[in-house]
């Protein structure tokens, strides 16, 4: 095992792991002590985070066991990590730790609500996930609470993945899309998925059999990966935004989910359009394009947790 250290000041700008990882962004980290997604307004943590990473094209052609804590502050803390390889590239990638975070966020419009959002969870960065793993868990999300999301992804990977060990403890990797593929609907249903059992299966089924796979839409424009991520069965055009922001790095995209018509309603009324592709642009538009799905992140999660 290998053990090592990232100096949070190094970084271009702050990083708060525990709003990164319990903001709604990523369901494929499980907090040591069982807490995941226990508290609306996680932030400051110092628990460990444990995963096993899908391989990664340009980063890791393996699965990868990985383990992370952050002690310290958001300005110059330490992340702690533990891993079978060196994992200083792979959190990097993860994390989006090669953001330069402070000029990406001066970039976005002075919008008061904005300032109020990054003000409270200062360090939140965006996820780039797996993208098969993450495809399937904003599958699972449609109408659903994010503990009960990850609750389900945890049960995938309980069930179905491959164990991977590292120090003498067993980790879950997220099953393959053979090994969701080859599974019944009512198997899916068993673990609490429900009528998102069907399409999970068939999505698997479809990346399995090389019919398509997710990781197409990253050569496409925005707009354009958006559609052709609306191939697979029970993603429309919330998942596949959701997908192209926290796995693609569409920093653009802006998920309309619930969070964020209640933001236009509310704060922005001229930005709806009466359509998911008119209001997207708009809300873009008003978030500063190129980095409004940073805004939209920090928006969604001050807004889920409380704040105004």
């Amino acid at each position: 095992m290998e053990r090592g250290a990232i100096d949070v000041a190094d970084l271009d700008g702050p990083f708060d792991l525990q709003a990164t990882v319990e903001s709604g962004q990523s369901y494929l980290w499980n907090r040591a002590d069982g807490g995941t997604y226990e508290d609306l307004h996680a932030y400051g943590g110092d628990a460990w985070y444990e995963t096993v990473i899908d391989p990664i094209s340009g980063v890791t052609d393996e699965r990868v066991p990985v383990r992370v804590r952050q002690e310290g502050g958001v300005r110059d803390g330490t992340l702690h990590w533990e891993s079978s390889v060196d994992a200083v590239p792979l959190l990097e990638h993860l994390f989006r730790l090669d953001d330069d975070l402070d000029a990406i966020l001066d970039a976005t419009p002075d919008l008061p609500l904005l300032e109020r959002a990054y003000d409270a969870y200062e360090g939140m960065r965006l996820t780039r996930d797996p993208v098969f793993p993450c495809l399937i868990s904003f599958i699972c999300s449609a109408q659903m609470r994010v503990a009960r999301i990850h609750g389900m992804q945890r049960r995938l990977r309980e069930t179905y993945g491959d164990a991977v060990a590292l120090d003498g403890e067993e980790y879950r990797a997220f099953p393959t899309p053979e090994q969701l593929a080859s599974r019944t609907e009512e198997e899916l249903r068993d673990l609490s998925l429900g009528y998102r059992a069907p399409y999970v299966q068939r999505t698997a089924e479809m990346v399995a059999s090389g019919e398509a796979h997710p990781q197409e839409a990253a050569d496409l424009p925005y707009e354009e990966a958006r559609e052709s991520l609306t191939r697979f069965v029970g993603v429309g055009d919330k998942v596949a935004d959701c997908v192209l922001l926290f796995s693609l790095g569409f920093l653009e995209a802006v998920p309309l989910d619930t969070w964020i018509r209640t933001t236009i309603e509310e704060y922005y009324p001229d930005c709806e359009r009466g359509n998911y592709t008119d209001t997207s642009r708009a809300i873009r538009e008003r978030f500063g394009g190129e980095f409004a799905g940073y805004a939209q992140t920090y928006v969604f999660y001050h807004l889920r947790a409380g704040g105004e």
